[in-house]
């Protein structure tokens, strides 16, 4: 992928795309982790307390966290497909439109002691629909930043949509931290609401920021030119399977680890450990702040010695500090859990904040949205999904989180390889873009 702008120089529009990619994707991911937050504590007994067991209620509350998860694929395939027909930013729009109104309703919806089996299944339904408009998303939000971007801060200005994930984990779990000191009978009594409802604000505010935005320079010179393609999808999967398969890999630390140091790290706490739920919110709220403040760093380091470099190292730190994560919060030491668990999430701001520009450039320009989104959202089925489900189970079957660590590392190992064998695609050149750079 070659420059996208006539000089190495951030313009306007590139900063303006850049904000509104990160404005818009914060939003998106508030709504989608609100939800994650809330399932690891408060959706079993609010809508399946149909066993005496708090362990079912939480897989059941997991479950229905996961089936967004499946749906992701299918938004990444009918919003990419439109992405690369019709243009990014008009997608963008619909996609947060559609999260904002699921995530709204879910605020809403009366619990099951209120209306009895009706309460889980419409839950489900709205998580589908989250996981639908987020599968559109995320490759739309990373393109309309790396498209706009000079060459020598692609890396750069891509982690902007990265930074929306952090930024939303930030909001979200911050918002639960506050609301819990007012008491954790609060928020099972009707605050946990807040969260899903202040959506509709945050909603309104990322539309008149991405209404500002223009639409990608390549996607106007593939208009231009007549060069969109006809069958995105089936070209994308055809030409491009390497990559989706390497891309799936490369993602798996910083889409399926952050569900076990989320959620999971929230269950194993409160459950097998006693602690209390405020606090863990409180350390889940400064890690992700601590990986909000350095996705940029690192992403101007990956501008200078090369995304993929940083993201390897990134991934060895998260697979030395996974090893004493689970020991030091058995301690139940504030400093010693709100530490490593900072260094965790840090790890994970180079191997997950830095991935766009990489996935970007090794995709052509004619299928590049269906592509990266098709790549992030099956990983996002297959890891993220799946990851808080299968530590909670590797911690029942083993009964010793030495087993979620093991899988926190062979998470590592796999996004190591697969970063290293992405790189042979890296560099992949089209002329559209010379002529959108012109």
């Amino acid at each position: 992928m070659t420059a996208t702008t006539s000089s190495d120089k951030v313009t306007s529009s590139s900063r303006r795309a850049a904000i509104g990619s990160f404005i818009g994707s914060t939003v998106e991911w508030y709504d989608f982790y609100v939800f994650t937050i809330a399932a690891a504590f408060l959706m079993g007994p609010l809508f399946f307390p149909l066993s005496e067991n708090p362990f079912i209620g939480v897989m059941a509350a997991f479950a229905t966290h996961a089936v967004g998860f499946f749906v992701r694929p299918l938004g990444a395939l009918v919003f990419g497909h439109m992405g690369d027909r019709v243009g990014r930013k008009k997608i963008l729009v619909t996609t947060l439109l559609l999260m904002g109104v699921a995530t709204f309703f879910i605020g809403l919806l009366p619990t099951y002691e209120q209306i009895g089996m009706a309460a889980p299944v419409i839950l489900v339904a709205l998580r589908l629909l989250q996981g639908f408009a987020v599968g559109g998303e995320w490759g739309g939000a990373v393109l309309v930043a790396v498209e706009h971007a000079p060459a020598r801060r692609r890396t750069f200005l891509g982690s902007f949509a990265q930074l929306g994930s952090s930024a939303g984990s930030l909001l979200a779990t911050g918002s639960f931290a506050l609301l819990s000191l007012v008491g954790e009978d609060f928020l099972i009594n009707g605050g946990w609401r807040i969260p899903f409802l202040l959506s509709a604000v945050m909603v309104v505010i990322g539309l008149a920021i991405r209404m500002k935005v223009d639409e990608s320079p390549v996607m106007t010179e593939l208009q231009r030119t007549e060069g969109v393609s006809q069958r995105p999808a089936v070209e994308a999967v055809r030409g491009s399977w390497r990559q989706i398969l390497m891309g799936i890999g490369l993602l798996s630390v910083g889409v399926g680890g952050y569900y076990v140091v989320t959620s999971f790290v929230i269950t194993y706490g409160t459950v097998d450990l006693g602690l209390s739920e405020s606090m863990l919110l409180n350390a889940i709220t400064v890690a992700s702040l601590a990986e909000f403040l350095t996705v940029p760093v690192l992403a101007l380091l990956g501008d200078r010695i090369g995304a993929r470099r940083v993201i390897g190292w990134s991934m060895l730190l998260v697979a030395v500090a996974s090893i004493p994560l689970f020991g030091l919060m058995a301690t139940g030491s504030v400093v010693l859990i709100w530490g490593v668990m900072c260094v965790v999430r840090i790890g994970m701001a180079g191997s997950y904040g830095l991935v766009g520009s990489v996935l970007a450039e090794s995709f052509p320009a004619r299928t590049r949205y269906t592509g990266i989104s098709l790549t992030y959202q099956l990983c996002a089925m297959i890891f993220g999904s799946m990851s808080a489900l299968v530590a909670t189970g590797l911690l029942a079957l083993t009964g010793s989180p030495w087993s979620v660590v093991g899988y926190l590392v062979a998470m590592c190992v796999l996004g190591a390889v697969c970063n290293r064998g992405l790189s042979r695609y890296g560099h992949h050149m089209d002329a559209v873009e010379r002529s959108a750079g012109a």
